[in-house]
């Protein structure tokens, strides 16, 4: 009788070796951690422009050149409510108005987490 022939399977060996992870930030050398957040050291002095923005209204050509001193604006925003914080257009944060002495102020409540700027938002992919 014939018998089936046995085939012989080659088997690879495989090498296996733990994942190894890049280092985190805390755990590079200082010259490193130097390296990569020295570049902010040649953006610091960039002006940007800030705004505080109370709140928005449309009016009309006509309501506009009737303004004149002690003219009232209706906003779209209650009193009391947080203020937006733009740089350069962009909502960086909210916060309160306050006032020190004679000038007033905002004390930011609010910081929010999208104005971190992601990879397409620098204009880099």
């Amino acid at each position: 009788m014939n018998e089936p022939k046995k085939t012989e399977k080659k088997v690879k060996k495989l090498t296996v070796s733990p994942v190894k992870f890049a280092p985190l930030l805390s755990e590079l050398p200082t010259s490193a951690v130097t390296g990569v957040l020295g570049n902010l050291e040649l953006v610091k002095d960039v002006k940007m422009n800030v705004t505080v923005e109370l709140g928005k209204t449309n009016l009309p050509l006509k309501e506009v050149l009737q303004l004149g001193e002690n003219s009232v604006i209706k906003l779209e925003r209650l009193a009391g409510e947080p203020v937006d914080l733009l740089v350069n257009g962009r909502l960086i944060a909210k916060g309160e108005v306050v006032v020190i002495g004679n000038n007033f102020g905002i004390k930011v409540t609010e910081v929010h987490k999208s104005s971190v700027l992601s990879n397409s938002d620098s204009g880099y992919e």
